[in-house]
């Protein structure tokens, strides 16, 4: 189960990563509300799962898994550019924590 916490607090770094951006520094009421929803859901998730897992993949996973969403949604949606060099980093990203996890990560 921290697992399945870990991963949806990855998902909604992703989401406070793009409403802090959409916020235009915390200048937009909406957004900015988003924002702090969903870094906090975030944020708990996080802590609950790292009491359970082990620090180093645990923060590994939920960084790796909001950098990769994040940066994907910015290159779909929020016209940041797109290249094979971007491409492949996010899935040097993804390649780490799988990685991580398959170097023993979970107990």
């Amino acid at each position: 189960m921290a697992w399945i916490v870990l991963i949806v607090s990855g998902v909604l770094e992703a989401g406070w990563a793009v409403a802090l951006k959409l916020s235009d520094g915390f200048s937009r009421l909406w957004p900015t509300v988003t924002f702090a929803v969903l870094a906090t859901a975030s944020f708990a998730g996080l802590a609950w799962a790292m009491k359970q897992l082990p620090a180093g993949p645990a923060y590994a996973v939920w960084t790796g898994i909001g950098a990769a969403i994040t940066a994907v949604i910015g290159m779909i949606w929020l016209g940041d550019g797109v290249s094979v060099l971007k491409i492949a980093s996010i899935m040097l990203i993804i390649g780490g924590v799988v990685g991580l996890q398959l170097a023993g990560g979970a107990h």
